[in-house]
């Protein structure tokens, strides 16, 4: 008989289960980051077709073309901050892409740990079974040599 027990129960479940939601959390994360860059994205692209369309005049009072270079003047800067917008959220993205492979990476370790454990788990149940075979065909073979030859 061993000197130890084994405890057939892996006692860092609740570990790995907190190591998933985390996970499961880091990748909600990462997805709505990218939903927000697909949206800054989009918004750039609008911004740049508004842009496009509001063309400088070229005939008109000085008083229109000043108010239509204002007003091109004007859709440049929220362009400009459009595409900070997506430069911002891109950033944010590959921020949470680093949490989410620290947080897999931590699962990941926490999931080894549970697979040595079970693998110990079925060593250990192989050679009690060993033993087991062992222990009944030394019996049996004790039992026949007593009584004597058939």
């Amino acid at each position: 008989m061993e000197a130890w027990t084994l405890n057939r129960f892996f006692r860092l479940q609740p570990v790995l289960r907190a190591r998933k939601a985390q996970e499961d959390a880091a990748r909600g994360a990462v997805n709505a980051s990218r939903a927000e860059v697909r949206d800054a994205q989009a918004l750039v692209k609008r911004r740049s077709l508004q842009l496009v369309g509001a063309d400088a005049p070229t005939e008109g009072t000085a008083r229109a073309m000043v108010a239509s270079l204002v007003a091109r003047q004007s859709l440049a800067a929220t362009l400009f901050d459009a595409q900070r917008m997506v430069t911002d959220a891109e950033e944010v993205e590959r921020e949470r892409l680093a949490v989410l492979a620290d947080t897999a990476k931590r699962r990941r370790a926490v999931e080894m740990m549970a697979e040595r454990h079970a693998e110990l788990v079925r060593t250990h149940d192989l050679r009690v079974d060993q033993a087991s075979l062992d222990e009944l065909s030394t019996t049996a073979k004790a039992r026949n040599a007593a009584r004597g030859p058939a």
